[in-house]
């Protein structure tokens, strides 16, 4: 995709953000191999299918992207915001992703391996990062704490494969 078109979709979709027009980026299938997105707002587009090797992401807002069946070979997602992403069937990073029993709908533990983040909700950090999170939030459920540290551990097991 060349840069002026990419400018253009990437502004409109910056508007539709703001609610003054615009329309949500449709990036699906986009071959957006070796681009500069560095700091771009894509929160809420689409990029199923997008062509993502070598792309630059660093800082790049990608919550609630769907991100399906994209390839993401070499991708630099450094200071990214992964928060809400479809991960299903990327291709070039490994994934995990487990639902995790708890009151909210749709809560998952998301794991990037090669990145080595833990996703979860609105949280996005380290592992130590996490059980500290989880330590606070559920100080006073046990049960609920509990439930993560099992998944977390189920994560671990299954990336050491």
């Amino acid at each position: 995709m060349k840069k002026e078109e990419l400018d253009i979709i990437l502004e409109n979709h910056g508007k539709w953000l703001r609610d003054e027009g615009g329309e949500r980026a449709d990036l699906s299938n986009a071959d957006l191999k070796n681009t500069n997105l560095r700091f771009a707002n894509l929160r809420l587009a689409d990029l199923r299918g997008a062509y993502l090797s070598y792309a630059n992401f660093r800082g790049v807002d990608l919550s609630n992207v769907n991100l399906s069946y994209a390839n993401f070979r070499g991708v630099d997602l450094s200071d990214a915001n992964l928060n809400w992403v479809n991960w299903q069937h990327v291709e070039g990073l490994t994934v995990i992703c487990v639902q995790v029993d708890t009151t909210r709908k749709n809560n998952q533990i998301a794991y990037i391996k090669e990145l080595d983040i833990w996703i979860t909700g609105c949280f996005q950090g380290t592992l130590d990062e996490l059980k500290a999170s989880v330590e606070q939030t559920h100080k006073y459920n046990e049960k609920l704490k509990k439930r993560y540290y099992r998944v977390i551990d189920f994560i671990l097991r299954e990336a050491k494969e």
